[in-house]
């Protein structure tokens, strides 16, 4: 699909999911417009976060902040019972451990997307939506636009509080009806087929401003290639965030 004369085409974004040990990352930085970096909650360290930060500075990719609950065995996957003020600390010292890092390389935070559990968790429920409203808010000097699924609970709460909101969707993920991820345990959650990705992109990029390829899911690279060339084909240009530069 090409756009008629004289009419700019639409810019989306595509990010994913780095830092958290996968052996992706260089490759996926050359394809990807956008990193969410783990901050320690469920994988990452200082190091790693440098590393992610400086390879992804170096390609020109923005860089945000991917907290989780604080579950390292179970990979962020795993609902946990975490009362607000604890989690609240956590997820604190986790972006502002990114924050840092990307302060002393001089890259500017750009983003908010809770990690697995957490995120789907605060994609239905009020107070989880309302606790990364706040985090994204306060967290670091500029508040942080955050990640949501289009028409959930944290979309509707950040935008009353005035935090932008980037409307996500998942190369490599199937939908329920209601706009929720299917569970990782149910058959089919998980998208490998890079030919069925590369067919999807243009109903999904009709509803949202970026799309994620997890960087641990088996064959990221050619699923986020995949991915690319769905959204040209769509007639999309691929940028930073909505109304940024193309790659």
């Amino acid at each position: 699909m090409t756009s008629p004369p004289g009419v700019a085409r639409p810019t989306i974004g595509l990010n994913a999911d780095l830092g958290e040990g996968a052996g992706a990352d260089e490759r996926l930085l050359a394809v990807v417009t956008a990193a969410s970096i783990a901050c320690g909650g469920h994988a990452g360290d200082e190091h790693s976060m440098r590393v992610a930060v400086a390879s992804a500075a170096a390609r020109g990719v923005a860089v945000g902040a991917h907290p989780s609950y604080a579950d390292r065995s179970g990979f962020g996957r795993t609902d946990l019972d975490v009362s607000v003020p604890v989690l609240r600390r956590q997820l604190l010292d986790q972006v502002r451990a990114l924050g840092r890092v990307a302060d002393d390389a001089g890259v500017t935070v750009s983003h908010l997307k809770a990690h697995g559990a957490l995120y789907n968790a605060a994609m239905v429920r009020d107070d989880l939506a309302q606790l990364l409203t706040e985090i994204a808010a306060t967290a670091l000097t500029d508040p942080l636009p955050v990640l949501a699924l289009p028409g959930s609970v944290l979309a509707e709460v950040a935008s009353r509080s005035g935090i932008p909101v980037v409307r996500e969707g998942f190369a490599d993920r199937a939908m329920r009806p209601d706009g929720t991820l299917v569970p990782r345990g149910e058959p089919g959650a998980v998208l490998h087929d890079a030919r069925e990705v590369r067919s999807r992109m243009a109903d999904l990029a009709a509803v949202v401003d970026t799309i994620c390829v997890h960087g641990d899911t088996p064959g990221a690279l050619l699923l986020a290639q995949a991915a690319r060339d769905g959204l040209r084909e769509a007639g999309y240009l691929v940028g930073a965030r909505p109304g940024g530069q193309p790659r």
